[in-house]
């Protein structure tokens, strides 16, 4: 029997014997063939039944049973196709549009989904299986346009025609895999009525030093066997493997256990079950923890929260056996099916789910450890990793990000096909341009220094177009995940610049630009607007704000010594003019010296009074006019020449010189 077909339907396979000869009511035989799980055998005893069914309300009965065998049997195209015929037979369970609604969504036809999700919320306004089939639908739109940075590739030379899934690796060196096959060359040469498909048997690869895998064989007849074999795991050693078999007859019933088999020189001994359920239900998936004592698994036995659920069993050493086995809990599992678990060597659980929201059909999931055995924090792993179509079966490469996982969707040679899986590193560059703040001229042979607070420190010389670039350094990259760095913008006769980029939070590679503007220390250089008390040298609250801005630029220029200069209009004499901007000046020179502890000796104050107006230069930098008394006599309105004297009365700052040594006592720390 197809373990693909068991272990995604997961059910209980029960041998029932029908006589086609003695049996003539074709409906009554497809009935009990699909009460024993036999749907490809069943489909066409339901078309037989079908044409020969008078009965308008028992054809649209069959039309659904046809449909249901089809989606039983994961062939979501035919199952929508006769769900709809059903509906238009008038069959009256809403169900059949909700089962028409989650294979539009798991074919990626999230609009036409949404519609049938809508029409089955107007039959059945209770269920919020409407309103979450919709919000799916929304959030794997929005996954497929906002995909994650992992990246996926599919595996053709491991890959088939038919079923291949569920891979593991089978050795320390991460270079062999042993896989689920439904593909020619088995060991047994059965049919399976569930599917219509081969049986399945576990299958070997290995992987060469150029990376090639060599064509699968399959392992020797004491794991397989003429049943089903798949879905397996190793132990850390490499040494025991755990298995799903399906299709074993133990006292008249067919189902699927979990066997284990140890390593008899290079080949495997004999299989034996580890009986962890009564015969009438259903195990399978297993997946052993890294010290393992541990074994997760799916099954349909009671106690469960719904279809499939995960549960495990912990080994006593010294007792030799297993204990009873534990539903993992309602986070874990839903009322829909949960199944083909993986736990990571750091202890993160993977697993396949249809019951919490997702792309459609099956999605991978994870969750955190949070304790022996307990899991948290349940995150679906999104676009590309998941897709609309069934994506299950993950294995990862111990100690990497990459390895292998199952998937149906587009793309691959079968009906469902191994893909690779890898997380490529994070790429950070940080690229820009210097540039002069006042003629916007590119600066050549500026200095750009790097540090990051993880130690690293990296500097560049920006090119005749003012460009600089920190992307690749030798085999390593300047910019590195989960840093801060500070930026320092340096060049002679100009003052600094600083900025600042993190990575911190980031999951995506990214490419940050900056542009720095620097102003040169030739010339006076205007503050912010810094405010006194009317006819007063004392500062108001809001003008320190203003004078920050020079105590910043004069911490990240530690070499410089500054005049401060105060400007009036021509208004009022000269001499109270030039006495009144002296005291503005000496008090905002008083505010950096004794408020925020800038050395006295770095900064000046000079008084100006009326005897610079302000010279309005052009883009270019040459001076276009400037606000001297007679130009603002000339202006028009007093609205005008109010305008003009409040541009004169400034205050501004130049740069005496560039080579002061600070004192081994001071400090750029704010006081």
């Amino acid at each position: 029997m197809n373990i693909k077909g068991i272990i995604t339907t997961f059910i209980l396979l029960v041998t029932i014997s029908v006589s086609a000869i003695a049996q003539k009511n074709y409906k009554q035989e497809a009935d009990v063939a699909f009460s024993g799980y036999k749907y490809y055998q069943a489909i066409d005893l339901y078309k037989k039944a079908y044409t020969k069914e008078k009965s308008k309300e028992v054809k649209s009965e069959i039309l659904f049973k046809i449909a249901e065998c089809y989606r039983l049997k994961e062939d979501g195209a035919q199952a929508a196709v006769w769900y709809n015929k059903a509906i238009t037979a008038k069959y009256e369970d809403p169900i059949a549009i909700l089962y028409v609604a989650n294979i539009y969504k798991s074919q990626g036809k999230y609009e036409e989904a949404i519609v049938e999700y809508n029409k089955y919320k107007a039959a059945n306004p209770s269920d919020k299986k409407a309103d979450d089939g919709v919000k799916s639908c929304q959030q794997a739109k929005d996954w497929k346009d906002n995909p994650t940075r992992i990246v996926v590739n599919p595996m053709p030379l491991l890959n088939s025609e038919d079923f291949d899934f569920s891979p593991i690796f089978a050795d320390k060196k991460n270079s062999e895999i042993y896989f689920t096959s439904t593909r020619q060359g088995s060991a047994g040469d059965a049919v399976s009525d569930v599917t219509g498909m081969n049986f399945s048997d576990l299958y070997m690869s290995k992987r060469d030093k150029k990376g090639k895998w060599s064509e699968p064989v399959v392992l020797n007849s004491t794991v397989n066997s003429p049943a089903s074999e798949g879905a397996a795991c190793l132990n850390e050693k490499r040494n025991t493997i755990y298995f799903t078999r399906c299709g074993v007859q133990n006292k008249g019933v067919m189902g699927c256990s979990i066997f284990t088999a140890s390593k008899a020189g290079q080949n495997w001994g004999e299989a034996t079950v580890i009986n962890v359920a009564q015969d009438t239900f259903t195990v399978g998936h297993p997946a052993i923890s890294a010290d393992d004592m541990t074994l997760v698994f799916a099954s349909n036995m009671p106690g469960g929260h719904g279809g499939k659920d995960l549960w495990f069993i912990t080994y006593d050493k010294k007792a030799k056996t297993w204990s009873e086995p534990t539903n993992l809990g309602s986070e874990i599992n839903t009322p829909g099916d949960e199944m083909f678990p993986f736990i990571r060597d750091n202890g993160e659980l993977y697993f396949a789910s249809n019951g919490h929201l997702g792309m459609g059909g099956l999605d991978i999931f994870k969750a955190q450890s949070k304790g022996v055995n307990q899991w948290t924090g349940i995150e679906n792993l999104q676009y590309p990793m998941n897709s609309e179509a069934n994506d299950f079966g993950i294995v990862f490469e111990p100690g990497q990000d990459r390895g292998f996982f199952t998937t149906s969707r587009e793309g691959g040679k079968g009906g469902d096909d191994i893909w690779e899986f890898y997380l490529p590193p994070m790429i950070f560059s940080l690229e820009g341009v210097v540039k002069d703040v006042e003629t916007d001229l590119p600066l050549a042979n500026a200095k750009v220094k790097l540090v990051g607070t993880d130690g690293t420190s990296a500097e560049m010389i920006t090119d005749e177009n003012g460009n600089f670039a920190f992307i690749e350094n030798g085999s390593a990259r300047y910019i590195n995940p989960n840093t801060s760095y500070s930026i320092l913008v340096e060049k002679e006769k100009y003052l600094n610049a600083k900025g600042k980029e993190t990575t911190v939070g980031l999951e995506k590679s990214k490419k940050f630009i900056h542009e720095y503007a620097l102003q040169p220390m030739q010339g006076p250089i205007k503050l912010p607007l810094i405010l006194y008390e009317y006819n007063k040298a004392d500062l108001l609250p809001e003008s320190k704000d203003s004078l920050n801005y020079l105590y910043n630029i004069m911490m990240d220029n530690p070499n410089i010594v500054v005049q401060l200069r105060s400007h009036t209009d021509y208004r009022g004499t000269d001499s109270y003019n030039q006495k009144l901007s002296q005291r503005r000046a000496q008090s905002c020179v008083d505010y950096l010296v004794k408020e925020k502890g800038v050395p006295a000796d770095r900064i000046v104050a000079k008084g100006m009074g009326e005897t610079e107006p302000l010279a309005v230069k052009k883009a270019d930098g040459s001076v276009d006019f400037v606000l001297d008394q007679k130009y603002i006599d000339a202006l028009k309105t007093k609205e005008e020449q109010e305008a003009a004297h409040q541009k004169n009365r400034r205050t501004d700052f130049k740069v005496l010189r560039d080579d002061y040594v600070p004192k081994a006592d001071e400090t750029s720390s704010e006081n």
